[in-house]
């Protein structure tokens, strides 16, 4: 069965290597080139050359490391890994809190080894490119803090499940589904004031000129905000962002210290009103209505095959019944798998969000122009690919392309008779360099 799993492992690798490397696409529509969304109208050629070079990587990347979790989740099982770390955990104590805590550490630990080159070249391959400043030893700080929070999070959950399982060996999912709502707010409304801060140092916005602003078009949204807080990202990224975080009393607008110094005035106000745009529409609770009734089809999706593969399978895997804990690789890799499937669905909805978030940012501030060059920047800074592959759009991309996104912020609305998108000049050295792509 390793060997099959390897080789199935293997053609796909090598598939999806071709697909992102030589099968083309992620080209300009004619009706766009030469207009604001083209990236040779505000590009350089290097940007345009690293930019399609990184984001080729990252993409192939994206589309090996999902599967090679699964592998590794297999792996661990077939080999007897995941049942030797549930003998040690329960030979050492008879305390079922200490032996999920100790199977959890070594399980942990392992996958933390394990998949630590490839973490690894993924933030030395950001360096090289210019989008990460951070350093190797900050770097292994937020590394060590995400495996101390996700152990953590890891630690709630499996005890819990277990015990449900224990329990209610046929309806353990339904009661594990309602815990979910519960703990996923609790999560959302500690994030801003306690997660977040384990990262970064947040602080409210100095400018105080600038926060006023902000506070204004909030107050025109009827967004209820009295501070913006910025965060020291410029140690750790090149890229830009700002968001809107957390529920209830604790939530938050941030922004990104880089975007403060390299976006105007009327472009931070445009992607704040975007980020206000989701208030508004009540994206947030959506998000977390889809979340949940995802989570009930996974949760009983993942009962469902837990119970066929543990009954078919259950002694090439090493697993005895449900209930032992060593069952948890399958688990991970079962949720795994749905949740990668379900990706294309609830990126659409995603990407849906966002566009209705552009469009309100724009009848909230009016203005075009500065939406535009926030656009253009925010992709020049991270390098991103304004027109993505297929698959890489559907499975990677939460926000539609920038292509997409500066096109119909540029283009004629009917609804206020506005001018339609106009062609812009291009350089005659960059009309060849085009023509020549």
């Amino acid at each position: 069965m390793g060997i099959v799993a390897l080789l199935i492992f293997g053609v796909y690798v090598l598939c999806m290597y071709w697909y992102i490397f030589h099968s083309g696409g992620g080209t300009i529509p004619r009706a766009m080139q030469g207009t604001a969304a083209d990236p040779v109208m505000f590009m350089s050629e290097k940007e345009l050359y690293l930019s399609g070079e990184y984001s080729k990587i990252r993409n192939f990347l994206f589309f090996v490391a999902t599967p090679l979790e699964w592998l590794i989740y297999f792996m661990i099982l077939i080999m007897g890994v995941s049942r030797y770390f549930e003998k040690v955990a329960t030979s050492q104590t008879k305390w079922k809190l200490l032996q999920n805590a100790s199977y959890l550490f070594l399980l942990s630990l392992l996958l933390y080894v394990v998949l630590f080159p490839l973490n690894y070249y993924r933030y030395n391959l950001s360096k090289t490119y210019g989008i990460s400043t951070q350093g190797f030893s900050s770097w292994m700080r937020d590394g060590i803090i995400d495996f101390w929070v996700n152990f953590g999070m890891s630690f709630i959950i499996v005890t819990v499940l277990y015990w449900l399982i224990k329990k209610s060996a046929k309806r353990w999912w339904l009661y594990a589904w309602f815990l979910t709502i519960p703990f996923t707010i609790f999560v959302m409304f500690i994030q801003p004031v306690v997660i977040d801060p384990l990262y970064n140092d947040f602080y409210p916005l100095k400018n105080k000129e600038l926060e006023a602003k902000i506070l204004s078009i909030a107050s025109q949204a009827n967004i209820p905000a009295e501070h913006v807080y910025e965060v020291n990202m410029a140690e750790k990224t090149n890229a830009l962002n700002a968001y809107v975080t957390g529920i209830g009393s604790n939530s938050r607008i941030v922004l990104w210290d880089t975007t403060l110094n390299r976006l105007t005035d009327n472009e931070i106000l445009f992607i704040m009103a975007h980020e206000m745009g989701h208030y508004v529409e009540k994206h947030i609770y959506f998000g977390i209505a889809g979340y949940l009734l995802l989570t009930l089809i996974g949760l009983w999706l993942t009962a469902k095959c837990l119970r066929w593969f543990i009954g078919r399978y259950g002694k090439d895997l090493k697993i005895k019944k449900i209930g032992d804990i060593g069952s948890y690789p399958l688990f991970l890799l079962l949720t795994s798998v749905l949740l990668f499937a379900s990706s294309p669905l609830s990126n659409y909805v995603s990407r849906y969000q966002e566009n209705r978030a552009d469009q309100y940012a724009i009848s909230l501030t009016g203005d075009r122009e500065s939406a535009i060059t926030a656009f253009q920047k925010l992709t020049i800074s991270g390098l991103s690919e304004v027109n993505p592959q297929l698959l890489v759009k559907w499975f990677r991309y939460t926000h539609p392309p920038m292509l997409e996104r500066i096109y119909k912020v540029a283009e004629k609305s009917e609804e206020n008779k506005e001018e339609p998108l106009k062609e812009v000049p291009i350089k005659e050295e960059q009309k060849k360099e085009y023509q020549k792509k």
